[in-house]
């Protein structure tokens, strides 16, 4: 008669720690770390909405949205452009361009050193030319773990490249914002950037191209104050942050207290400043769609 034990599949499970064997008695480890479940580091990550603990590979494979809220995690420029861009098709423009402390800053140089160090960024925005699903594009991105996404002069600069590069050569332009506002260690220069970068959508606009931006969590500051919302169509994800300045900011010049929901993005289509809110797994295809919608009919002819 066979073994008991040989009959039945043994199974793994992440179990309670045996530590209490190995501490030493006057450990400072309590009662109630001793029967924390032991589970690997760097797997598991946490929703910071919904408090869901999610395993970092299933959660990689939807596009860094929890499964459990739906809320749509931040995610890197570099992330942004693999989910849009054609695998292998994105070519990056003006990668680095020339420091500038215009304002001789105290400290600006390190800090830009130190981000760069940090974030493998040469600054807050990447832009090039890609295809998406085929169709020829120009493509920004911005990120905002690089000083929040703050616009100053060469942020600008490389908005501004992107969209003259797109309209020198004919093409549309994507631009997916992410920002806290004007670079405050460039004062004045920071917030000419608003002017120059809408110039460039104006002259864009002009040639009959088309512009679309992606509003991305959060978008404030001088960056919603100009190109950001200047696209000829404005998409942007569940609960991403839209606005100028804060909300307790307004709350507090005005002496009122603000809707709720307030410059989230069902309130800001609610209200007209918007087009349309998209699932981030439905981006690629919805600007595929937009950009085949607004190609010029000679070009179609052509094709």
């Amino acid at each position: 008669m066979p073994k008991l034990n040989s009959m039945f599949k043994k199974t793994t499970y992440i179990t309670l720690s045996n530590r209490r064997q190995s501490v030493r008695q006057d450990s400072l480890v309590s009662e109630g770390e001793l029967d924390q479940p032991n589970i690997p580091e760097g797997l598991w990550t946490k929703c910071e909405k919904c408090g869901a603990i999610l395993y970092k590979e299933e959660l990689e494979k939807n596009l860094y949205v929890c499964g459990s809220c739906g809320n749509h995690q931040r995610v890197s420029a570099q992330k942004r452009i693999e989910m849009i861009a054609d695998e292998g098709s994105f070519v990056e423009m003006d990668s680095v361009l020339p420091d500038r402390n215009p304002l001789d800053f105290p400290e600006y140089d390190k800090k830009i050193k130190a981000m760069r160090e940090a974030t493998g960024l040469n600054e807050g925005v990447i832009y090039g030319k890609c295809t998406i699903n085929g169709e020829e594009t120009i493509l920004a991105v911005m990120d905002s773990k690089f000083m929040m996404g703050s616009m100053g002069t060469a942020v600008g600069e490389k908005v501004t490249r992107a969209i003259e590069k797109a309209t020198e050569v004919g093409l549309p332009v994507i631009i997916f914002t992410c920002s806290g506002g004007a670079r405050m260690q460039e004062g004045i220069l920071s917030l000419m950037q608003m002017a120059k970068t809408s110039a460039a959508v104006e002259v864009h606009g002009r040639a009959g191209l088309p512009y679309f931006t992606v509003i991305t969590d959060p978008t404030t500051g001088g960056v919603t104050a100009s190109f950001a919302m200047l696209g000829d169509v404005i998409l942007t994800e569940p609960g991403t942050l839209i606005g100028f300045a804060g909300q307790r900011v307004i709350e507090q010049t005005i002496g009122q207290k603000l809707p709720e929901g307030f410059q989230r993005a069902d309130f800001m289509l609610e209200h007209g400043f918007i087009d349309q809110i998209v699932e981030r797994k439905d981006l690629k295809e919805r600007l595929y769609q937009l950009i085949r919608a607004h190609k010029p009919l000679k070009q179609e002819v052509e094709e």
